[in-house]
């Protein structure tokens, strides 16, 4: 019975995941209908070479973008949940996206008095920028993890650096120039467009990466639940199991901040939806169900920024705020956190 009905939640998120993808690519300044969209994507041949335009150079990415950062935050929340033992923890809580915001800003900031103020900044520059900060802090986290054996030592380490690095961008922004600041400021909101396709190509490549030391470790998160000690007891290797996560999120949460930006809320909410939904602390469950959650949520939580029918577009940071604080709040009201762990 119990079977059944995981069966046809997942069947459920998967429709409702598909019927969100449609209409993300419908709906913006100018509305195309579903039909002309899957005729054109189909056959090819399409009724105005403005939509063919619109949808293959700039909504198919960007929808296919919100899909991936679902995906990638919402399992990189899942781990950092269940490693920690805490409910509030997301995938920033190892500093990965102030490391990130840190390579972007040395770009972005430090123009003003390095010199090379100016200076066209390419989208591909913004993300190589936001890789190398996100993977210094990555490898500063690693060497405390490999000192540290006791894993709330290392969140709260990791929160310390996170902290650090804001601090620097900071004054970094109060030397700024105020155009460079302007930029930087925007990077912050998120946004999931802007993409060509060989980027989309390299943040699927590193989604799969990120994702695929989970599909070797659910065993372990299963074992983790009952606490390290069990899990030891069980022949799981908490030393090994750390490093997976620090990778792993590293990656997820590093590639989407880097062509992103920061993007919150949907990292910490999802993971309880999945809960909420299937019922289940079965890691097996947990992670393909927080991956459709998590997806459909960014596509609903972009389609509501695009404001169809505008040619205005609201911060995709704005809106996952907006929709994910009550959710987490509602969670925190409805449910005793500490039954979930």
């Amino acid at each position: 019975m119990k079977t059944n009905r995981n069966a046809f939640f997942f069947i459920l998120a998967a429709v409702a995941l598909v019927f969100l993808f449609l209409i993300n690519l419908g709906l913006g300044s100018v509305s195309i209908p579903v039909d002309t969209i899957l005729s054109g994507l189909f056959t090819g041949e399409w009724e105005k070479l403005s939509h063919r335009e619109i949808i293959l150079n700039y909504r198919f990415p960007k929808s296919l973008v919100a899909v991936m950062a679902g995906i990638a935050l919402s399992l990189s929340g899942l781990q950092m949940q269940t490693f920690f033992r805490n409910p509030l923890a997301g995938p920033y809580v190892l500093g990965i996206s102030s490391g990130g915001g840190f390579g972007v800003a040395i770009l972005l900031l430090a123009g003003s008095f390095l010199g090379f103020s100016g200076i066209v900044i390419s989208s591909w520059a913004t993300a190589i920028a936001g890789i190398f900060g996100a993977v210094s802090v990555l490898a500063l986290v690693s060497l405390v993890a490999w000192r540290v054996r006791d894993s709330m030592t290392l969140l709260i380490v990791g929160i310390m650096f996170g902290a650090a690095v804001s601090a620097i961008i900071s004054v970094l922004a109060f030397f700024s120039e105020a155009e460079a600041l302007k930029l930087y400021t925007i990077w912050s909101m998120g946004s999931l467009g802007g993409l060509g396709w060989n980027q989309v190509g390299l943040l699927g490549l590193l989604l799969a990466i990120g994702a695929f030391p989970l599909l070797l470790a659910t065993r372990s998160f299963n074992a983790l639940l009952l606490g390290e000690t069990y899990a030891e007891s069980m022949g799981i290797n908490p030393v090994r199991l750390r490093w997976l996560v620090i990778i792993s999120t590293g990656i997820l949460a590093g590639s989407i901040t880097a062509f992103c930006g920061p993007i919150a809320f949907v990292g910490i909410a999802v993971p309880h939806l999945a809960r909420l939904v299937w019922k289940s602390a079965d890691h097996r469950i947990l992670f393909p169900g927080s991956a459709l959650l998590g997806a459909g949520l960014l596509l609903l939580c972009d389609t509501i920024g695009q404001l169809p029918g505008s040619a205005q577009t609201l911060p995709i940071n704005a809106v996952t705020s907006l929709v994910g604080a009550p959710v987490v709040i509602a969670l925190v009201l409805k449910r005793n956190f500490s039954k979930e762990f």
